[in-house]
């Protein structure tokens, strides 16, 4: 069993980060994907072309592809979560690229069960994965990036806010398929036979991507990190507006009011919901003002969430 040993002051430490590489790695895995998510199709639509001819043109990426990125194991020098400072695609890439050749083989090898395929034993096999991503991301993500930034923005606001209502455990306990916090100071990462990591010390991270599935990643011996997917709030919600209600108040506003658990900002609102932010606030404006909604600061960010009125509007009707 995967485990790592997780104090106190681990836990008080650790907190949610964005990573622009680490979603360009996983943008990368869903336009390698065989069974892409519904939401995803659109995106993957107006790219899958010109990355598979990209792909053609590049013997190194086309094998990554193939045989890295098919393996249930990233390598570390690829998945490595962001370091204090690294605030843009290119500082975290610029790490990625000067990884030593022996370092980077090493990393693939034990992806590959352990052996390097023979197209990646080049000595600049960084630099050539750097390439590939650099490509993704200028083509594919950084045009969306904004609009994802603010849907992971949302997915951690929920995380933290879940946290705070029901606890640590409760709020990764469903990040990754294997994670499972044990007590005692156990997180369960996976059900591979390895020895315990102890994180004393070190920084945890959990980072949100569009990625299919999770992965866990390290920088040793200062940074541990969970790459978990948010695909909960990229897909519609899990709570809709009763029929009647969106005659009441009209669908928009309705369905805005249904979204609002947990506590959103009006950038996410509009991120999940596709209306732009002044259409939001409009709408927002109107449910404060009818008393459905409050609103309150956090950091720099300021929260609307249900009022109890708007509470009983949203719960489902009881049988007369």
């Amino acid at each position: 069993m995967g485990l790592w040993l997780v104090d106190a002051d681990v836990l008080a430490r650790s907190r949610f980060v964005v990573s622009p590489l680490i979603e360009t790695v996983a943008a990368l895995g869903v336009l390698s994907d065989e069974r892409p998510e519904p939401w995803q199709r659109p995106w993957l639509a107006r790219h899958l072309t010109a990355y598979r001819a990209r792909l053609a043109a590049d013997p190194v990426a086309r094998v990554w592809v193939g045989s890295v990125l098919r393996t249930r194991w990233m390598p570390d020098f690829v998945g490595m979560p962001p370091r204090p400072g690294e605030n843009s695609f290119d500082q975290e890439l610029a790490r990625l690229r000067a990884t030593p050749a022996d370092v980077a083989h090493a990393d693939i090898a034990v992806s590959c069960q352990g052996v390097l395929p023979a197209p990646l034993a080049v000595p600049d096999v960084a630099e050539r994965v750097g390439d590939l991503l650099a490509w993704v991301w200028e083509r594919a993500v950084e045009p969306d990036w904004p609009r994802r930034a603010r849907i992971f923005e949302a997915d951690m606001v929920s995380r933290i806010h879940l946290m705070g209502r029901q606890g640590w455990a409760t709020a990764v306990e469903d990040l990754i398929p294997q994670l499972r916090w044990l007590g005692d100071g156990r997180l369960r990462i996976n059900g591979s036979d390895r020895p315990a990591r102890d994180l004393t010390g070190a920084e945890l991270l959990f980072v949100p991507s569009s990625a299919r599935r999770g992965w866990v990643a390290w920088d040793l011996p200062e940074r541990y990190a969970v790459i978990y997917p948010a695909s909960g709030l990229l897909a519609e919600p899990r709570l809709e507006a009763p029929p009647a209600l969106g005659r009441l108040l009209g669908s928009t506003r309705a369905g805005l009011l249904a979204r609002l658990e947990p506590p959103l900002s009006t950038s996410q609102l509009a991120a999940l919901t596709g209306l732009g932010v002044g259409t939001v606030g409009d709408h927002l404006k109107v449910l404060l003002d009818a008393r459905l909604v409050a609103r309150r600061r956090s950091g720099a960010s300021v929260l609307y969430y249900r009022t109890g009125l708007g509470e009983q509007l949203v719960a489902e009707p009881r049988p007369v």
